[in-house]
């Protein structure tokens, strides 16, 4: 079994920016995954919205998430960061949040200190807990990841800077604790321009996370040189999959409901203009006829003569 934490790891010393794409299920990871990246993002807004069709406000459950997770780390080959949300409550429950979640097999997760219910990080009405309480959730995952998966990767982000009274100094001083307290990399949420982000990359002391949620967030655009320079080290991007599934679909359904056929015949040429091969090739049918040819006896494979439908057969 792959350890994508170590994987993880190794590519985060590598130069340059680690560039993680967001997708929200095993379908949008797979795409991801062939196109080609380091390391690819869960997005907990995105697993929210796909599974249970409420917004990132708390509706969501550590099971489910998790679930999602592992589904999404055993389909792709790169490592997998993954939302783990506030840990679903104190240090003893992130205590079995992180054994979860390395159970899963993923490379990397973030926590962050909002209280419960949390929500996005880009609306309006978030609350943190006090910084006593969250250091202390940093360092009981942090002694999880010891105990259990020394190279798992531990992403401690804080919400202060979004707060009603929050403040950017607030959400540093916490970043530096988090990282003092054992969180392998730092992540403050919601920077709204260019001068916090130099600030950030300035008065933290370790590595750091950009969350580029882009105009459905208060976090600017901005250069990836930039942000190189001035000392960030992953960039999300945590609803790229997401935001292009809803408008995508959309646009093809409106079209659907002009011209059902007229709109089918595009939706296949647009698939086909893709480099990934039949739809059923892309979802994996060629590997299960190989499990069927290794492991079933002889006879199971009568059952595609003269039978009609795709040639499914592997390279």
């Amino acid at each position: 079994m792959t350890d994508y934490g170590a994987v993880l790891r190794e590519r985060l010393d590598r130069d340059g920016l680690l560039v993680c794409p967001g997708v929200h299920d095993p379908l949008t990871a797979a795409v991801a995954d062939a196109v080609g990246f380091d390391a690819i993002y869960m997005t907990g807004y995105g697993t929210s919205l796909s599974k249970t069709g409420y917004p990132d406000a708390g509706f969501i459950t550590m099971p489910e998430m998790i679930s999602n997770a592992a589904n999404i780390q055993e389909r792709i080959d790169v490592p997998l960061v993954a939302d783990a949300d506030n840990g679903y409550g104190n240090a003893t429950n992130v205590v079995r949040t992180v054994r979860e979640y390395i159970k899963a097999g993923v490379g990397a997760i973030h926590l962050e200190d909002q209280t419960f219910p949390k929500r996005c990080g880009h609306t309006k009405g978030r609350r943190v807990i006090p910084r006593e309480e969250a250091v202390g959730k940093i360092a009981a995952a942090a002694d999880v990841r010891d105990d259990r998966a020394p190279d798992f990767v531990l992403i401690a982000r804080t919400d202060a800077r979004g707060t009603g009274d929050g403040s950017l100094d607030e959400a540093v001083v916490r970043a530096n604790e988090f990282l003092e307290a054992g969180a392998d990399v730092a992540f403050i949420e919601g920077p709204t321009d260019e001068s916090e982000l130099e600030y950030i990359g300035r008065e933290v002391d370790g590595p750091l996370v950009y969350n580029f949620v882009g105009e459905t967030g208060t976090s600017p655009y901005v250069d990836l040189s930039s942000l190189e320079s001035w000392g960030f080290d992953i960039v999300l991007f945590p609803i790229a999959a997401t935001l292009s599934t809803i408008a995508n679909v959309y646009s093809d359904f409106s079209d659907f409901a002009d011209d059902p056929v007229a709109a089918m015949r595009r939706i296949d040429e647009n698939f086909d203009a893709q480099p990934v091969g039949s739809f059923h090739e892309f979802a994996g049918f060629p590997e299960v006829i190989e499990w069927e040819r290794q492991y079933l006896p002889d006879e199971e494979q009568d059952k595609y003569e003269g039978s009609l439908g795709d040639d499914l057969e592997s390279d």
